[in-house]
C-alpha cells in the first residue's frame, strides 16, 4: 500500500490518505450555522473523486484554471483536492474580496471555471459574484461571455436564489456518470511533480496582487517537511490559525495534516491582529508572549518560497532586531545569498537583499517575465533587505520600506523600536513622505499607550537624544489601533497605512 509520506503529486497523496486514515476526520469547521462541518478521510477522496469526474465531462484537464472562493473548512480541502487530482490549476482567492478585486483577480488569473461557497461568515458569495459582474444576473444560458473576464465560461455554487447564469453544483457532480473511475485513474497517472498545482493570489504590505505557481512535486516536499518541523502527527488536532486560501494556511495546516492523518481543526475565524501582526515591531509585552510558543521560532518566507524557510536557533529575538527572528538556519532545498545591487553577495557587516533559489521556490508568477523578479543565475529577488553578522542573517526592512531622506537611508524598524521603548508609546508605523527638499521626510503614526496622550513635541526630542536627526520623525500622525490595516496573511498593510498617513498630514 502507498504510503502519504511517499507521495510525490496530490492524487497520489488523496488516495494513499485515504487508503490509510479512512474514517479519520480530515477537516472539521464551525459551519456558517453555527453547527459543526466535518469530513473524513475516505469521504474527502469519494466526494473529491466525483467532483474530479464532473469537472472531466466538462472539459476541464490538465491545466485547465479553476477558481474557488472557500473559506477554511471541508469545502476548501474538497475544491483543492478536486481540481489538483485532475491536473487542473487549483486557483483559490481570497474570501475577504470585494467586488471590483474580484474582477481583477479573475481577469488576470485566467480561470476558466469558479465555484464558490454559498455561505460564510455571514457572507453571500455567489450574491457577491453578482456584484462583480451584474450579467450573471440577466437570463441566458450556455457558456459564459464576459468582457471584463473573458476566460471564465461558468460559474457554480449551492442554495436557492442562485444568479440566473451561475449553475447549482449538483450538475456539476450529477455529470460525475459520465467519466469511469478507470479514465479518472488513468488521468490522475499522468500528473506529474513538475505539472502545476496551484496558483496563489496575494499581495505583499506594499505590492499589487500577483499569482504565484507551484507545482506538484514542490509541494509535496515541502508538505513533508513542515509536517516534521511542525510535529504534526495522525490523531493530532491541528488548529488552522491562517487562511488556507493564503500560503501560510495551506502549506501549515492543511497539507501536513493531511499528509500526516491529523484532523485539520478550523476555527471560526482565523489570527487578524496588528499587535502581532509579521514584519512589525512589537512591544515587549508581546514579544515575551510570542517567545513562549513552541519551536520553531520562523524567520522570513513568503507565497514565492511555499512559507518559512528561515528559522531561529536559540533566541527568539536578537538583541536590538525587533522585526523578525534571527536567521539562524534555512530550510532544506533552499540555497541563498545576500547580494548588493549588482547580485553579488555582500561582505560581513554588509547589507542587501535576500536572495533566495532551489526546489520549493516558484518556477514564476503568472503573466509577469521571469527576469522581472529573478536574477540571471536563477534566485528570486525577495526584496527583503538583510544584515550580515558572521554566520547569523537579521532581517532589517523590505526594501520598498526604507526611507531616503537627504541623501541618508532610515530603516523604520530602528525608529519604530526607539518609539515604542517610550513610556506612553503602545506602537509605532514609521514612513517616508516625498518631500522638495529632502526627497523623503521620515513621518510617524503613532498608537499611544491606554491612559497617554503623547506630547510629541517632547517625544521629538527625547527622539534627538537617542538617533540621529535624519532619522527623526518630523511629522506625527496619531491614530487608534482599529484604524491599522491588515492583510489576510495578518501584516500590516503598510502601502494603505502610508496612505491613510499621507491623508491625515494633508487635512492639517
Amino acid at each position: 500500500m502507498a504510503k502519504p509520506e511517499d507521495a510525490c503529486t496530490f492524487p497520489q497523496l488523496i488516495r494513499a490518505a485515504a487508503e490509510t486514515y479512512r474514517d479519520t476526520v480530515a477537516v472539521r469547521a464551525d459551519g456558517d450555522d453555527g453547527q459543526p462541518e466535518e469530513i473524513t478521510f475516505a469521504a474527502l477522496e469519494q466526494q473529491s473523486a466525483d467532483l474530479a469526474r464532473g469537472l472531466l465531462a466538462r472539459g476541464v484537464g490538465k491545466g485547465s484554471r479553476v477558481g474557488f472562493i472557500y473559506g477554511n473548512g471541508p469545502g476548501f480541502a474538497l475544491m483543492l483536492a478536486a481540481t489538483a487530482r485532475i491536473g487542473a490549476v487549483a486557483v483559490p482567492i481570497s474570501t475577504m474580496i470585494r467586488a471590483g478585486e474580484l474582477v481583477r483577480v479573475l481577469r488576470q488569473s485566467d480561470v476558466g471555471g469558479l465555484i464558490v461557497q454559498r455561505r460564510f461568515m455571514g457572507y453571500d458569495y455567489a450574491k457577491r459574484l453578482a456584484e462583480a459582474q451584474p450579467a450573471l444576473d440577466q437570463p441566458g444560458s450556455g457558456p459564459l461571455a464576459l468582457a471584463e473576464v473573458p476566460y471564465l465560461r461558468w460559474a457554480a455554487s449551492t442554495g436557492d436564489g442562485l444568479p440566473a447564469q451561475m449553475i447549482d453544483l449538483s450538475v456539476i457532480t450529477g455529470d460525475a456518470d459520465l467519466v469511469s473511475e478507470d479514465v479518472l485513474l488513468s488521468v490522475e497517472s499522468e500528473v506529474h511533480p513538475a505539472d502545476q498545482m496551484v496558483e496563489i493570489y496575494t499581495s505583499g504590505s506594499m505590492a499589487l496582487p500577483k499569482g504565484v505557481r507551484h507545482n506538484h512535486g514542490p509541494v509535496l516536499f515541502r508538505t513533508a517537511y513542515l509536517r516534521g518541523m511542525l510535529n504534526i502527527e495522525q490523531g493530532k488536532d491541528v488548529t488552522a490559525q491562517l487562511p488556507m486560501f493564503w500560503i501560510g494556511g495551506l502549506m501549515m495546516y492543511l497539507m501536513p495534516a493531511l499528509q500526516a492523518g491529523a484532523t485539520c481543526v478550523c476555527p471560526g475565524k482565523t489570527l487578524n491582529n496588528s499587535r502581532v501582526a509579521m514584519g512589525s515591531v512589537l512591544t515587549e509585552t508581546d514579544l515575551a508572549m510570542l517567545s513562549r510558543q513552541p519551536k520553531p521560532w520562523w524567520g522570513l518566507g513568503m507565497s514565492e518560497t511555499l512559507g518559512p524557510y528561515s528559522y531561529a536557533g536559540d533566541e527568539f529575538r536578537a538583541a536590538g532586531r525587533p522585526l523578525c527572528a534571527p536567521l539562524d538556519h534555512f530550510a532544506d532545498g533552499y540555497d541563498i545569498r545576500i547580494a548588493d545591487e549588482n547580485n553579488q553577495p555582500v561582505p560581513d557587516g554588509g547589507m542587501g537583499e535576500m536572495q533566495v533559489r532551489g526546489y520549493p521556490v516558484t518556477p514564476g508568477l503568472h503573466k509577469i517575465e521571469r527576469d522581472a523578479y529573478f536574477t540571471p543565475d536563477g534566485y528570486y529577488r525577495t526584496g527583503d533587505m538583510c544584515e550580515v553578522e558572521g554566520n547569523r542573517i537579521h532581517f532589517v526592512g523590505r526594501d520598498g520600506d526604507m526611507i531616503k531622506t537627504a541623501g541618508s537611508n532610515v530603516s523604520p524598524a530602528e525608529v519604530e523600536m526607539e518609539l515604542m521603548a517610550l513610556e506612553g508609546i503602545e506602537a509605532a508605523y514609521v514612513f517616508g513622505v516625498p518631500d522638495h527638499d529632502r526627497g523623503q521626510i521620515v513621518v510617524a503614526a503613532v498608537i499611544a499607550a491606554e491612559g497617554h496622550s503623547p506630547d510629541f513635541a517632547a517625544v521629538e526630542a527625547e527622539m534627538r537624544r537617542k538617533l540621529s536627526g535624519y532619522k527623526v520623525p518630523r511629522r506625527w500622525v496619531p491614530i487608534t489601533r482599529a484604524e491599522v490595516p491588515l492583510l489576510h496573511s495578518n501584516k500590516v498593510a503598510r502601502r494603505e497605512l502610508a496612505e491613510l498617513v499621507k491623508a491625515r498630514l494633508a487635512a492639517t
